[in-house]
């Protein structure tokens, strides 16, 4: 598990059952329905009870780790997460309409990826978007990934447009 990572704004701590409100609003945004649809919970205690299993997998390193990103003001805005799929880690990374276009996404990843690739024991991590999501196509290029794919591939199910940025740590 790492531990908490603060910022110049930005908080990143771990997930607890009081965030399942900010947890379930911020996930109903038209970006994340579109973007990350399995990440939407349509009621509080949906929220609450995935917060709960997320919770539970902090102490392992193959299940998914996901962390809130919270305000220094205590507003919880989006999360950033570390993923394993077929055999390597993803970098993921959402925050609510509301506070996007602050640079928060680009802060939260930037303090996020070494302390979790560290934990993790990795020097690299992935990260994926759907070709036409420019602003998150921006993340992950100003916080160093580089393009390696653009093309057809598996997202989030489903045969889609996407690009593949490499972080090497």
């Amino acid at each position: 598990m790492i531990t908490p990572i603060r910022s110049q704004r930005l908080y990143i701590g771990e997930l607890d059952e009081s965030l399942a409100e900010s947890v379930h609003k911020n996930s109903l945004d038209e970006d994340n329905r579109r973007f990350v649809p399995d990440e939407v919970f349509e009621t509080i205690d949906e929220a609450r009870e995935r917060i709960k299993a997320l919770i539970s997998f902090y102490s392992r390193k193959d299940m998914p780790l996901v962390y809130p990103v919270i305000l220094n003001d205590g507003r919880q805005i989006g999360h950033v997460q570390a993923v394993p799929i077929e055999g390597r880690w993803e970098v993921g990374y959402h925050i609510a309409k509301q506070y996007t276009g602050r640079g928060y996404a680009t802060e939260a990843v930037r303090a996020f990826i070494e302390p979790i690739m560290k934990w993790l024991g990795i020097s690299r991590i992935y990260g994926i978007c759907r070709t036409e999501n420019i602003a998150s196509r921006r993340v992950l290029e100003k916080c160093g990934f580089s393009l390696v794919f653009v093309g057809s591939g598996p997202y989030h199910g489903e045969k889609q447009n996407i690009c593949r940025y490499e972080y090497e740590g």
